[in-house]
Parts: C-alpha cells; structure tokens; sequence
C-alpha cells in the first residue's frame, strides 16, 4: 500500500508491471476526496510520454526507485482514456468506468471503506470523486472537505512554490528494413585468342651432287612409287575452372542526424493580489 509520504517517491518515477515490463512513468497521484488515501496513479505512455493511463495504486509496491503494479503492461495501456476537469478530479462516472475495467467492484468497495474498520480505499461521503497531486516529486495534500487540490509546500513561511514542466527527448530504435546478400549465376559470353598450328606439305627440290649422288642411284633405274606424309592441325578446346575472386558480406553503421522536436510543456505562474507583476509573476520595481 502506498502512504502519501511516499508519493514524493512515485512522481516522475519509473512504473513497472508484475513481469518486470516498463509500462512508463508516474505523472499523478489522484486521493480519494474523503479520506484522503491515495486512490490511482496515472501513467505517461507511448512514444515521449505523449499518452497518460490510469492504474489502481491500491495493490500496488514500491520496488528501490521503482513503481510495481500488479497489472500486465498491455492492460494498463488500453485502460479507458478519462478526461480530468479543471480542479485535478477524475469524476464519478469516469471512476466507475475504471473500476469496472480493472474488475473491481465499485459498490462492494464503497461500503468496505464505509464499514468501521475499513481501508477507506473506495469513496465515502457523498463526493465520490478523486483528485490529483502533481508531478513535482513533492508532497500535495487534499482538502478533504471540498475535493480540491491544496498546496502544503512551504507553508510554513509564507512562501510559494512555483513548478513548471520541464521537456525530455529521448530516442526510440524502430525497424526501417532489411538487407540480405543473394548469389545467382549468370552466363557471358567471352572471347579469347588463341594460336593454333597446323601443317602444310611443301616442295623441296635439291639436285644431283657428289655428296648425295649415292642415295640417288639406290634402288631401280625406272619405277613407280609413292611416298605418304601425314599432316597435323591444332583447333580449340574449351574448358572452365571456378576460381574465387572475392569476399562479400553486408555490416551496419550508424549515421546520426538531428531533428527538432516541438512539445507542449505546461508552466505555474503565480499571480499577487495588490502588487503590480510582470508576466513572469515578478514584482516590478
């Protein structure tokens, strides 16, 4: 159970589901007008924050520096969207839609905190509405009797806390697409020169000299004959051999670039009665 000396603690701090999922962070702590018990927590969701969902904070635990509640993180995002009126308060109806989504019994819980001895968990009293303490960090009291938001710092000393929202732009790594390395075959025709050699038959004439005279006169002064010579030609012959050539593989590098991000971030100006301000709430001079 949460006390509201630990909401200081919940603000502007992480929220986690049963699993260990991080469903966003706490921006209000919404108290149960009558009592004063703190009642619902609602949740900064999606992308920079830009959606709120509401959440029980009954059951919930804090963990070290963390929220823990006992709904899956799916659950708690597609929770009804509830509008909260000016004076911080969630109202009945939207509370019963709430309850309803959450399973719990709006009625059943209603004469638990009525009962004596009950948590004082539901509403009492005839207001039935919750309102809201900021996203300071700092303690913020209800005024029980009306329901609105009362502001307990520095009350001491007569002074008063001005807050202002402050804008944080984070980066959210996404899918863009995918790459993939394919090898196919594909078949070109090449041309190449080659030498071939082939032979010819030529004529050789030579004659009659002492040193071949002998080999003349061998053999049958008048006959017939014939003499056979066999030629030889090259042609072409084809033949591939795979040879590898080269690596291929695919890596990332990130590329940063810079974009500007305009967001809405709410500011407290404080306005004296009976002194003249400039718009910032300082006095003038």
């Amino acid at each position: 159970m949460i006390t509201q000396e630990q909401i200081p603690a919940v603000l502007e701090h992480p929220v986690y589901d049963a699993e260990g999922s991080k469903i966003g962070d706490a921006n209000h702590v919404f108290f149960d007008d009558a009592t004063g018990r703190p009642e619902w927590v609602s949740i900064k969701t999606g992308f920079f924050g830009t959606s709120e969902s509401f959440v029980p904070i009954r059951d919930a635990v804090m963990v070290e520096d963390h929220l823990e509640v006992p709904y899956p993180k799916g659950k708690v995002k597609d929770a009804p969207n509830v509008d909260v009126d000016s004076g911080g308060h969630l109202s009945e109806s939207e509370e019963v839609r709430l309850y309803e989504y959450y399973g719990m019994a709006w009625d059943d819980a209603w004469q638990q905190a009525n009962q004596p001895g009950g948590d004082g968990w539901a509403h009492t009293g005839t207001t039935g509405t919750a309102g809201a303490a900021g996203t300071t960090g700092t303690d913020t009291g209800m005024d029980r009797g009306t329901g609105t938001p009362m502001d307990t710092r520095g009350t001491e000393d007569g002074a008063m806390t001005r807050s202002e929202e402050h804008m944080h732009v984070g980066a959210e790594r996404y899918e863009t697409g995918r790459a993939r390395l394919r090898k196919y075959v594909v078949t070109e025709e090449v041309q190449q020169t080659v030498p071939l050699r082939h032979e010819e038959v030529r004529l050789e004439r030579e004659p009659i000299t002492e040193a071949n005279r002998g080999d003349a006169l061998t053999g049958p002064e008048i006959t017939e004959a014939e003499h056979e010579v066999t030629l030889h030609a090259e042609r072409p012959v084809v033949q591939t051999e795979a040879v590898p050539v080269e690596r291929v593989r695919m890596s990332t590098e990130e590329v940063v670039d810079e974009e500007t991000v305009t967001g809405e971030v709410r500011k407290e100006r404080i306005a004296a009665e009976g002194v003249e301000d400039d718009e910032e709430g300082r006095p003038r001079p």
